[in-house]
């Protein structure tokens, strides 16, 4: 039990290229990095966190301020279709880039988890570990929002109109897609080249999924910060990464297209 608790804890590096140890290539690395998330979801974690200062400064308390995550982006509807089907191409392509990026540096897509090896487990993995986050995550949430310390997080704004059901769902799969890819596979992938450690990589990893949901409150951020934890781990451990996509997308379709259905229908939603 206590060998099984260690290399859980202290995981051994697993496959890619080797640690970097030159020093020009070692730059050129974090060079990479802070261009990558300087354009995307560090970004974004800096935005959150303007977000959170600006909502404590109002006089409101945090749990009567609100926030929506899937929002109308043109009155005409043809438009705001156009519009919401350009965004999810925009995080796919976020994600496609962090794989194309660690393909030129030598590592093999079957090496982080993107293959097509086994995609009935990866599918029953997935599905388990959306189940074993979303019931915590949600009374986390709620938890958080009645204790003040989270903002009233609308999953969706959007019109009722025929193709909200599918815009949700890619967005769901859009958000999984660059999140995992980013955060988990290419970022901790980078980390290991510049010699950090599996728990020093896992945690800013973890941080950095956090920071970008502080937007929520201080119940996002913790709450993102756990999940990134234990989705980052399973990674390490397993070294595949569709299992956290599809856990992530199944987490989000949950949301966006559940609260839709849910939100006139029962009192215990904020």
């Amino acid at each position: 039990m206590r060998t099984l608790l260690r290399s859980w804890l202290i995981p051994e590096r697993t496959g890619g290229p080797e640690p970097i140890t030159d020093p020009a290539r070692r730059r050129v690395v974090v060079i990479e990095l802070a261009i990558v998330f300087a354009m995307t979801l560090g970004l974004s974690g800096a935005r959150s966190l303007l977000s959170l200062v600006d909502s404590l400064v109002r006089p409101e308390p945090l749990s009567q301020q609100s926030v929506a995550l899937n929002v109308p982006q043109a009155t005409v509807d043809l438009i705001d279709l156009l519009k919401q089907l350009l965004s999810a191409l925009q995080l796919f392509t976020w994600g496609a880039l962090g794989l194309y990026l660690l393909w030129r540096a030598g590592f093999r897509l079957a090496s982080i988890g993107i293959d097509r090896t086994d995609p009935r487990r990866d599918l029953r993995l997935g599905a388990g570990l959306a189940l074993l986050i979303g019931v915590p995550g949600l009374g986390l949430y709620l938890l958080a929002y009645h204790l003040g310390a989270s903002l009233t997080v609308l999953p969706s704004t959007l019109d009722d109109t025929w193709w909200r059901p599918v815009v949700l769902t890619i967005s769901a799969a859009a958000n999984a897609w660059a999140e995992e890819v980013l955060v988990v596979g290419y970022l901790i992938s980078r980390l290991r080249q510049l010699g950090r450690g599996e728990n020093a990589a896992l945690l800013v990893s973890a941080v950095l999924r956090g920071s970008y949901h502080l937007y929520q409150g201080f119940g996002g951020f913790l709450g993102n910060l756990l999940m990134g934890l234990i989705f980052g781990r399973l990674w390490q451990r397993t070294d595949r990464l569709w299992p956290l996509v599809i856990a992530h997308t199944l987490l989000d379709v949950v949301a966006f297209v559940g609260y839709t259905l849910l939100r006139d229908r029962v009192g215990w939603l904020p």
